[in-house]
């Protein structure tokens, strides 16, 4: 079958073996598979970056590395290594498609159904996969394949709505306003909530506001927290959903500012 890889800062679509049933996993054949732009660009720019550059910025991984290098050896830690290096990475989190096969102690699913999956590495781009039984979901009629195929970017922005817990009637910012922005600012008004969004794009900006958005603002023409501020007669927002990605802390500090 046909799988998309990331292999030092490119993708690349090699034949590799399909996976085999597992017992409480099903076998799915895909027939969409969700592009997560910001995710995937971001991966691809890591994949293609030296070293010493992923050491300085994830210092997290380099202290697991030590603590390997302490339980197994120089040899067998300079082998894993460079067997990362050198390996092809799966991308892709969010697809749908037809149940093909489902192994022992998966009684709700059948092969037939469609279904929708998630989880990095496992919902891949890849024509055929293997998914865990509590990482899939029938696709309820009237919804199609191809809308299905967004399941996680779906469970993602409702997981940040109950994390913040919004109750009727209060005010939450939205930073960010890519696809989970805009799937974040929808649930936010199904909730009763009034939304101040904001990026630095302005067709995002425009499209929030089509989506029910309050206010958005493109925040390189105004001051947002003057902005919030004004609007919530000096109080601030209820709460901040962060969906940006930067390699600053400034998003952050001025959602602590603005809360």
């Amino acid at each position: 079958m046909k799988q998309v890889f990331i292999r030092r800062g490119n993708i690349t679509v090699e034949n590799v073996p399909a996976p085999m049933i597992e017992d409480g996993h099903i076998l799915v054949e895909v027939s969409y598979s969700l592009i997560s732009s910001g995710t995937e660009i971001s991966a691809i720019e890591s994949s293609g970056k030296s070293l010493i550059k992923r050491a300085l910025e994830q210092p997290d991984r380099v202290m697991k590395l030590i603590d390997y290098l302490q339980r197994h050896g120089i040899q067998k830690t300079v082998s894993k290594v460079m067997g990362q290096m050198i390996n092809a990475a799966p991308i892709g989190y969010s697809c749908s498609g037809i149940v093909i096969q489902v192994g022992r102690g998966v009684t709700d699913i059948q092969p037939g159904d469609r279904v929708a999956c998630a989880g990095t590495g496992i919902a891949n781009h890849a024509e055929i996969v293997l998914v865990p039984k509590n990482l899939a979901v029938k696709v309820p009629e009237g919804c199609t394949l191809k809308d299905a195929a967004s399941v996680a970017l779906g469970a993602i922005a409702m997981q940040g709505l109950r994390r913040s817990d919004p109750r009727l009637g209060e005010i939450v910012a939205v930073i960010g306003l890519g696809l989970l922005g805009q799937l974040t600012i929808q649930l936010l008004k199904a909730s009763g909530c009034r939304v101040v969004g904001w990026d630095l794009d302005f067709r995002r900006v425009t499209l929030a506001r089509e989506a029910g958005a309050d206010y958005a603002f493109n925040p390189s023409e105004v001051d947002i927290k003057n902005e919030i501020l004004h609007l919530t007669d000096n109080y601030g927002v209820d709460a901040s959903i962060i969906t940006a990605a930067s390699d600053s802390d400034a998003i952050v500090q001025r959602a602590m500012e603005i809360t």
